[in-house]
């Protein structure tokens, strides 16, 4: 706690972001301090985000298309009606045009940005922490699988409910260990596993507001495929490297000895 007021995770990742004023900014900086692992990952987050603002930056500094400038587009637009006859059907047409094109182009805006909430965002969420955790050589995880009761621990106060690991190598993957990692919907507990081979696994887990009871779903991104569920409000995500027939029958392991511990 700095300043009479708790750190929240809004904060962690508002400081991730560079968006909380300074006075907010040094009191997450003090809390840090005291908290070298979480101090650790919050680095790799802003390390990651770094990382991407200089590789889109160069994008997001071109100069818009001529092609696309608003006076041209203004000019040419008003010279396609002058040669139009201004009658009542005309207008009607290209009035339904200006909106099919706005509905349109904001359909595709929507397409492109990523699930927002239920189990689609549960499934990308869990897919972009595999994808920052499970390369890492060094330190994968925060809290070994020697020290498993301290993650149990850690994460049932931080999700607010009992949480248990999963016991997998009946399939050939050993816990390795695992982290709280901040989510757009609240704290998660990410658990790894290890094949000894070079192949890891993750799963997510966290809080449902929305798709509390969920039947198992697959996504795929790229060579990565996720299997995700929930129930009764706590939701799970698998993913690994692995097809769909490779990893679905794990997630079943992982699901029935869930449904056992709610």
């Amino acid at each position: 706690m700095n300043g009479g007021r708790p750190i929240t995770d809004d904060d962690l990742q508002g400081y991730v972001d560079d968006a909380i004023d300074s006075r907010r900014r040094a009191e997450v900086e003090a809390y840090l301090a005291g908290y070298p692992q979480i101090a650790e990952r919050i680095a790799v987050d802003r390390a990651l985000r770094s990382t991407l603002r200089e590789a889109l930056g160069p994008i997001a500094d071109e100069p818009v298309p001529a092609e696309l400038n608003l006076a041209r587009l203004i000019d040419r637009h008003q010279r396609s009606h002058q040669s139009w006859r201004s009658g009542p059907w005309q207008v009607a047409a290209a009035l339904l045009l200006m909106v099919v094109g706005g509905v349109g182009g904001w359909g595709l805006r929507s397409a492109q940005e990523p699930p927002r909430a239920g189990i689609a965002a549960l499934a990308q969420e869990a897919t972009d922490s595999y994808a920052v955790y499970a390369p890492d050589v060094g330190r994968p995880v925060e809290i070994t699988a020697t020290d498993a009761p301290q993650l149990i621990k850690w994460a049932s106060r931080r999700l607010e409910r009992p949480v248990s690991i999963p016991d997998l190598s009946g399939a050939g993957y050993s816990f390795i260990g695992g982290r709280v990692v901040p989510t757009p919907h609240g704290p998660a507990v990410l658990y790894m596993f290890d094949n000894g081979k070079g192949t890891r696994l993750t799963l997510l887990s966290r809080n449902m507001a929305i798709d509390r009871d969920t039947p198992m779903k697959l996504g795929n991104a790229g060579s990565v495929t996720s299997v995700s569920w929930s129930r009764d409000g706590l939701g799970f995500s698998l993913v690994g490297p692995l097809d769909e027939t490779e990893l679905h029958p794990i997630a079943d392991v992982a699901r029935a000895q869930f449904n056992r511990a709610i």
